[in-house]
């Protein structure tokens, strides 16, 4: 008896401290894409009033929020980026363009429709495993977490940390407890069919919500006594809400991911905690409500702070762990090694051409988010990534930080074919159309040489043929022979009246060498010869048809750093070009000519005004049809046809200013609405003085989409020469 009270005795401290041992806390995000963004004021909610996790597991958009605080983040930091993030750019594939290499920035202005289709090498067509390939979430994820390079196991995080995924092929829960953190946050959120998925060790993942969006187990898993649950998950529409096949797409989806959440649901006990913020004002879309959502999830976990209070605890190594990731000595480490891992049709040369980095100095994660997104500009890779690895052996036996670039070739294939439509129609009878289309073979050797021929047919008909072969590593230098074969109409005056109409055609051959100024320019200086002739068409048919030889010197120089081709809100583009026709390279006459464009954007706002124009001159003598410039159409002096003013020089000045109507899109699918005008003044003549229109002042209204396809725009035209017109434009704007 005696030892049987003894060893009571020996026990009852221990049962007393077992008593007073705080529960281990979990915390449980779910997916729900932007409405996630309400995790955030849960966690500002929980910082302030103490409550220290001691583990995370997260679905989506949750494990997005959760693997940044499991590694660091403070709430405060987390608002902050949400708050600045431009999440269209995010949420797209498309660099900015002012980042894309100059030869991919001619393709925009090449032809209409926007989306281009790629052909693999065999020549069958290459459709993308999503219409998005996460190209610059991904870049986004890594620039956060780079500190984190060399964590692969998440319970070594300040907090441990779980992200599901799903295996599309099986339909299996993937758990990543170890790995490359934001390689697994990615594949945790995405969406089939809107996200390529992420293949990890053989495995195609996608995102976590088709099977656990609420993954109550997961965390229960990694030891917590007590759960607190962030349930942000869409709820079913009612039948009046299903009208479109957008709705019940998305009414499939929720029924998958609630009918899971539900089951998760059910498991928690009375000691765990849910909060549910209310949000059933805000789609899973609404990334232009930030502040609206962050704010709902505080408020949501401010309400519960008496029941939160129970488990607030003394800080303990978690705690201090967790404060000493929020005060890193060094996001950004030093870099002495690049390496890189290439399986596209470019050469390891051509990418670390790209990759400014300095060794021996602190990763400028600015610069290389800029690099990075040239590089994927190339149109080379589905993906092109990067990670910092601490090698602990190094070189010479020395640890080093290596910067690693991966980067994935097509899947889809290389070759591009894009089609393209141009119309103008006046209303009144005179319209003109183009029908094109170009196929791009890239990668034809390792430097990155490319075959491009284009082809349209209409009012002004082509046919371009061009090899353009980078002499260097980084393509500044290059050589790039052509024929062309064009053919349109001209017409011929006399006292400013049209007499006849010529039909223009030529055919020829050149070869160009160049310079490329950064992302944002190139020189070409090259000769070429061309032969033609130009038959009467309409009009008076006693009038001489001529055959011509041309053969010319030309330097051209172009700049462009506009941020979109069809709308831009700034940047510039300036064409330059200057022709000496001689004999000695087999031209029949002896003149120059050289024409100058400018665009300038500028905006404030939702407003944009375009300044700019153009400038053509014929010097010397020389035929008026085969060295004629054309104007006429929207914005080119507006009232007259598209094209309706020939003459060997001209003039034209311009203000074009829209605004846009409609909110900006988060999605990559958005269709803004402009409402605008155009102020311009020009002149047409000839050397002659046979023909001169003298100045004339313009104006033009303007109602504007930006589509899939390309601009869309109806405009009414005007001018004092009393040319009056209504132009309804598919294609180039300006």
């Amino acid at each position: 008896m005696r030892r049987l009270l003894f060893a009571l005795l020996l026990l009852l401290p221990l049962g007393a401290l077992a008593a007073n041992t705080p529960p281990k806390i979990g915390l449980v995000l779910s997916g729900g894409a932007a409405r996630g963004l309400a995790h955030i004021g849960v966690l500002k909610a929980l910082d302030e009033q103490g409550i220290h996790v001691d583990a995370i597991a997260g679905t989506s958009m949750g494990a997005v929020i959760g693997g940044l605080y499991a590694a660091g983040y403070t709430p405060k930091e987390l608002e902050q980026l949400a708050l600045g993030l431009d999440w269209k750019e995010a949420l797209s594939d498309s660099p900015p363009r002012v980042d894309v290499p100059f030869r991919r920035k001619q393709d925009d202005r090449d032809f209409l429709v926007k989306q281009k289709l790629s052909f693999r090498d065999d020549g069958t067509l290459g459709l993308p495993l999503g219409a998005i390939q996460g190209q610059n979430l991904s870049m986004l994820l890594e620039s956060l977490l780079v500190h984190t390079s060399d964590t692969r196991n998440f319970d070594k995080l300040a907090i441990p940390f779980r992200a599901v995924a799903t295996d599309i092929a099986t339909g299996e829960k993937v758990v990543f407890s170890k790995g490359h953190l934001p390689q697994a946050i990615r594949a945790s959120m995405s969406i089939p069919a809107v996200f390529a998925p992420v293949e990890v060790n053989g495995k195609l993942l996608v995102d976590g919500g088709m099977v656990d969006n609420i993954p109550v187990d997961v965390a229960r898993q990694m030891g917590v006594d007590v759960v607190i649950v962030v349930d942000i998950g869409n709820p079913l529409a009612d039948r009046k809400q299903l009208t479109t096949v957008l709705d019940m797409l998305n009414q499939s989806v929720t029924l998958m991911t609630r009918k899971n959440s539900e089951a998760q649901l059910a498991t928690l006990k009375s000691s765990d905690i849910l909060v549910q913020p209310p949000l059933s004002g805000y789609s899973s879309t609404d990334f232009g409500r930030v502040p609206q959502l962050i704010d709902a999830g505080y408020r949501a976990a401010s309400i519960l702070a008496p029941r939160l209070a129970t488990l607030r605890k003394p800080a303990d190594a978690q705690a201090v762990a967790l404060d000493e990731a929020r005060t890193p000595g060094e996001r950004q480490p030093v870099i002495d090694r690049i390496e890189v891992e290439n399986n596209s049709k470019v050469s390891d040369d051509v990418i670390l051409h790209y990759i400014r980095q300095p060794l021996g100095e602190h990763l400028d994660l600015e610069r290389l988010q800029r690099d990075m997104s040239t590089l994927y500009g190339l149109d080379y890779f589905d993906q092109v990534q990067y990670r910092v690895v601490h090698n602990k052996t190094g070189v010479d036996g020395k640890s080093d930080n290596v910067l690693v670039i991966h980067a994935y070739g097509k899947r889809g294939g290389t070759d591009y074919l894009r089609l393209g439509l141009n119309l103008s129609d006046d209303l009144r009878g005179d319209s003109t159309f183009n029908v094109g289309g170009s196929y791009r073979m890239n990668g034809i050797n390792r430097l990155g040489a490319e075959w491009l021929t284009r082809l349209q047919i209409g009012g002004q008909q082509e046919l371009y043929s061009e090899f353009y072969q980078p002499l260097d590593v980084g393509s500044r230098y290059f050589v790039a022979p052509y024929v062309f074969n064009q053919a349109q109409n001209v017409e011929a005056t006399d006292n400013d009246d049209p007499i006849a109409e010529y039909r223009l055609e030529r055919y020829g051959y050149g070869l160009n060498l160049g310079r490329q100024i950064a992302n944002n320019g190139e020189f070409r200086l090259g000769i070429a010869q061309a032969f033609g002739k130009a038959d009467v068409r309409v009009g008076e048919q006693d009038l001489p048809d001529y055959h011509f030889n041309e053969g010319y010197a030309q330097l051209q120089y172009s700049f462009d750093t506009m941020d979109n081709v069809d709308f831009p809100r700034e940047g510039e583009n300036i064409q330059t070009s200057f022709r000496e026709h001689t004999p000695s390279l087999g031209d029949d006459d002896r003149y120059r000519q050289w024409e100058f464009h400018l665009d300038k954007a500028l905006s404030t706002g939702p407003n944009t005004w375009v300044l700019g124009g153009g400038y053509g001159r014929t010097i010397d003598d020389a035929d008026v049809v085969v060295s004629s410039f054309l104007l006429g159409g929207a914005r080119q002096l507006s009232g007259y046809r598209q094209d309706a003013l020939a003459g060997q020089n001209y003039s034209l000045g311009r203000v074009i200013y829209y605004r846009r109507m409609t909110e900006r899109s988060f999605l990559p699918l958005d269709f803004p609405f402009y409402l605008g005008g155009s102020l311009e003044r020009g002149r047409v003549w000839n050397n002659d003085n046979s023909y001169d229109t003298g100045y004339v002042n313009a104006g033009s209204l303007l109602m504007g989409f930006e589509t899939p396809l390309g601009p869309l725009s109806f405009s009414y035209g005007l001018n004092d020469a009393s040319e009056h017109a209504v132009y309804i434009n598919l294609g180039r704007n300006f």
